[in-house]
């Protein structure tokens, strides 16, 4: 409910530029199929309940992070950063990163160093993962006046700083090694190595002006992060020794 609160009161505020945009323009609020006010009150709605859930059902903690996270991508990211940098989803991008803690909260009741570690590996994943979307759409982006990186820069500019995060998203997970086993260990690395062969494969390409295929980054971004995360869990479950 509070990620539907976030996606729903964002649609709110960029009802506006999603009509511009090819990726957007058949969404809900565009076509009109449902008022901008219904969409507000559900939206807050949303928000509203699942702060009560959590607090009710979890804890008190879970429930104040769900919402300062509903509030930091509306008004931070959305408002704030979407329209006016091309750092927009480096910084905005934290918000994405908060399920992770606010999971961590509701279970232990705390905010400790691993749930810091998995908010950084989102964090770093976020760029590589919305610039690959950008490329593929950055007409789109040109459009609707959003500087994404993809449309200020060249591709090759943003293939770099790609490869760049994606280096240090894949060493922070590492990060985790010492509160888990080698399960988890072996398939970060080689995640980690999978991922960074396509992020420099699209370097390599942008850099010799061949047509690139962001796309094709964009879906394994999904897969290499689903495979850390069920890695991690799976890793939890089993409960091998912790490698320090």
């Amino acid at each position: 409910m509070a990620a539907g609160s976030a996606n729903a009161l964002n649609c709110v505020v960029d009802a506006d530029i999603d009509k511009v945009m090819n990726r957007t323009k058949t969404r809900p609020l565009v076509r009109d199929t449902v008022p901008r006010r219904n969409a507000l009150i559900f939206g807050l709605a949303l928000g509203v309940a699942s702060f009560a859930l959590l607090y009710f059902a979890v804890n008190l903690l879970a429930g104040l992070l769900a919402i300062a996270t509903i509030l930091f991508y509306i008004f931070v990211y959305t408002l704030g950063l979407k329209r006016r940098t091309p750092q927009n989803v480096v910084w905005g991008g934290a918000a994405g990163c908060m399920p992770v803690v606010i999971g961590w909260a509701a279970v232990t009741g705390t905010v400790e160093w691993p749930a810091f570690v998995m908010f950084g590996v989102i964090f770093f994943w976020t760029p590589p993962h919305t610039w690959a979307l950008g490329m593929k759409y950055r007409e789109d982006y040109e459009r609707a006046g959003v500087p994404m990186l993809p449309v200020v820069a060249s591709t090759e500019h943003v293939a770099k700083q790609i490869v760049i995060y994606s280096w240090v998203m894949v060493g922070w997970t590492l990060l985790l090694v010492p509160a888990t086993s080698w399960l988890y260990a072996a398939f970060a690395c080689l995640a980690g190595a999978w991922f960074l062969f396509y992020a420099h494969r699209l370097h390599a390409g942008a850099k010799r002006g061949e047509e690139t295929k962001p796309m094709a980054l964009f879906h394994r971004s999904n897969t290499y992060l689903m495979i850390v995360f069920v890695a991690l869990a799976v890793d939890s479950a089993i409960g091998l020794p912790v490698l320090v």
